[in-house]
């Protein structure tokens, strides 16, 4: 277990994942990285996106983090999520209706939208989407 590191995923309802990984990826408002031990220490914000995490080299698995805070230390990857969620656990249906909400209050720009607003619930829909892909 050398080569492995501790990553934790809480949200304020759960812990999400508490385990040894090889590597991680996720998106933060920096763009996309990948994690492995030793990486320089760094604590950023998460975007909504697809994380990967890698237990052994070969396969990942997937889940979707909606918001939240990571903290990378050279042993330890904190997640600190507002909400993350398995595959499984993702309404495909629900998720397509809200792409369709969002993109439709996206379209209608000026007519008392709070784009901000529309643009995150497009950006949480996607990654729900993209995780069950």
């Amino acid at each position: 277990m050398e080569n492995t590191f501790k990553l934790e995923i809480t949200t304020p309802n759960r812990m999400f994942y508490e385990g040894e990984i090889h590597f991680l990826e996720l998106n933060t408002t920096e763009g996309e990285i990948g994690i492995y031990k030793n990486h320089v220490p760094v604590t950023t914000v998460l975007v909504p996106g697809v994380i990967k995490i890698y237990e052994d080299e070969n396969e990942s698995k997937k889940a979707v983090i909606h918001s939240g805070f990571v903290e990378i230390l050279k042993d330890k990857v904190t997640i600190m999520a507002q909400i993350a969620e398995w595959p499984e656990e993702i309404d495909i249906n629900r998720a397509n209706e809200a792409k369709i909400r969002a993109e439709r209050r996206i379209n209608k720009e000026g007519e008392g939208i709070d784009m901000d607003r529309a643009e995150a619930a497009l950006r949480r829909a996607l990654a729900r989407i993209e995780a069950l892909k």
